[in-house]
């Protein structure tokens, strides 16, 4: 349980090799932390972050975990509390961009990243919140994006998912009032990271760890919805008033 300070003791990363999850892991340790569980496809590409993480004293273990596997997930958290205890903080951090021109031409590619990114989501979230809920105490910080605020032409299939993840989050966050536990949504704009790289940066973009920040102000604060930069809650207020033709015609990639 997070002690007076807000100081996790364990904390669960799904999507464990996210940059910008990872990001978020670092900004939360403090001497308080016992627990962190990377849950990635491949536990064995985490043995880096392993390493870095465990430097300060902490136990830090890797375990599998695949977002298409719903059947899986329920099993998976109970298995994780099973070795760690209560889960203080989950990061849901998991998903694939894609390309949309690979999307248009592929319909199995584009019905397989909106599997993950909306879908493994949805039952891992669920999973997670039933843990919660028993709990009686916990944060889920779901990882979503401007690009479901108002999708564009250019990466609808991605957009699109992360407006049903984002819909699900803010949902679920209602449906955990009284129970203790708590949902932030953390809307990123173009972020600088192994996901993004060799694409050309679009305005306002920021790292890992600025999103990290952000987040940690969340839920210090007790909020329920963060953007990263915050300035984009104002343009994005503005977009999604703008008429179809007005929208379709900004050059925003």
């Amino acid at each position: 349980m997070q002690n007076s300070f807000g100081e996790p003791q364990t904390i669960l990363l799904l999507g464990g090799t996210s940059d910008i999850g990872l990001a978020i892991v670092r900004r939360l340790a403090s001497p308080t932390l016992r627990h962190v569980v990377l849950a990635c496809r491949e536990p064995d590409s985490a043995a880096a972050s392993i390493a870095a993480l465990g430097a300060d004293g902490a136990d830090v273990r890797a375990v599998a975990f695949d977002a298409t596997d719903t059947a899986g997930h329920a099993a998976l958290i109970e298995s994780v509390v099973a070795d760690v205890g209560d889960l203080d903080v989950v990061i849901s951090a998991f998903g694939v961009l894609g390309s949309q021109s690979e999307f248009d031409h592929d319909p199995g590619a584009a019905a397989a990243a909106v599997t993950v990114n909306y879908t493994g989501a949805v039952s891992s979230g669920l999973a997670v919140a039933a843990q919660l809920r028993a709990q009686g105490h916990g944060h889920l910080v779901f990882l979503s994006s401007v690009a479901g605020e108002r999708v564009r032409a250019s990466n609808f299939v991605y957009g699109s998912s992360k407006a049903g993840l984002d819909g699900f989050a803010q949902g679920l966050g209602d449906s955990l009032v009284g129970s203790g536990a708590s949902v932030l949504v953390v809307r990123p704009g173009f972020v600088k990271s192994s996901m993004t790289e060799g694409m050309k940066a679009a305005p306002f973009s920021t790292t890992p760890e600025a999103v990290a920040d952000v987040v940690a102000t969340g839920l210090r604060s007790g909020r329920r919805t963060v953007w990263a930069p915050g300035i984009l809650r104002f343009v994005f207020m503005t977009f999604r008033h703008l008429p179809g033709a007005v929208f379709r015609r900004l050059p925003l990639g």
